[in-house]
């Protein structure tokens, strides 16, 4: 998953989506510290925090309005990538055992 992150107060919901930030994003939190948010209509992903982080939230880059200005910084989990995923250049590694 592509993800970039920020403070949650420069989050802006879009006006033209039905429902308002509110009624769709419900929070699941499997372990007390981390939270997983996800529309609660469609079941996208759409953020993750750490608990007790009130200034940092990841934000699931494919929801964004393109265009996002984003570049990959770092590739993890590379051992899980598809035989179709070559890293660009420049990127950073970080190995599964980190």
């Amino acid at each position: 998953m592509a993800a970039t992150s920020t403070d949650p107060a420069n989050i802006v919901f879009s006006t033209n989506i039905a429902f308002s930030a509110n009624d769709t994003v419900t929070w699941f939190s499997p372990e007390q510290t981390v939270e997983y948010g996800f529309c609660s209509t469609c079941g996208s992903s759409l953020f993750w925090r750490v608990v007790g982080r009130d200034n940092h939230i990841s934000i699931c880059a494919g929801v964004l309005d393109a265009p996002t200005g984003l570049k990959t910084a770092e590739a993890w989990w590379l051992s899980e990538a598809g035989d179709y995923f070559e890293p660009s250049a420049g990127v950073a590694i970080r190995h599964d055992t980190e």
